[in-house]
């Protein structure tokens, strides 16, 4: 756990500067302080309107997305709050150029701290559901591989290629997952 104190230092500020630039330039919607190698609790989410060009209307709407400000948790709690579990595609900077069909719950609550060490609270469904429960995911030592269905296990190309434009149900019935 960092201190409130270890939050607000120097080190600590320049470490939100490199998680950001690095999610950014990747570019990814989060970045786990393991991911660059630091062994602390932080971590860094950002889902830009631009990332979301050339997804439907549709699309959008099954994933739950919409844009995420930048923010930073550091001590991350998680709560769910609906355990409903919602499949879509994941990828991670961590295993790049691959997806997979990964359940996430469909509403979190997180708790935490905020780059100036001040308290806060986020309840989120959908995507930034999603996204939340992956990035502390990380924190605990876990990658969206070790929950992801198997057989859903691509490159991302194929991905882009043959089932980016599809809805889940289809996607499952073609590759015969229950869905």
């Amino acid at each position: 756990m960092l201190a409130e104190d270890e939050i607000r230092s120097p080190e600590i500020q320049r470490l939100i500067d490199l998680m950001r630039e690095t999610m950014r330039d990747t570019p990814g919607v989060g970045l786990a302080a393991p991911q660059i190698g630091e062994s602390v609790r932080l971590v860094v989410i950002e889902d830009r309107e631009e990332y979301q060009q050339g997804i439907s209307a549709e699309g959008l709407a099954e994933r739950g997305r919409a844009p995420v400000p930048f923010h930073v948790i550091a001590n991350p709690v998680l709560t769910v709050l609906d355990e409903s579990p919602r499949l879509f595609f994941e990828g991670c900077l961590s295993v790049g150029g691959f997806v997979a069909l990964t359940a996430r719950h469909a509403a979190v609550r997180v708790t935490g701290l905020n780059e100036c060490a001040e308290p806060i609270t986020i309840e989120a469904q959908g995507w930034y559901a999603r996204i939340l429960q992956h990035e502390i995911d990380h924190l605990n030592g876990m990658l969206y591989v070790d929950r992801m269905l198997t057989r859903s296990f691509m490159t991302d190309a194929s991905y882009r290629r043959s089932w980016q434009d599809r809805t889940v149900a289809e996607i499952c019935a073609e590759l015969s997952i229950p869905g």
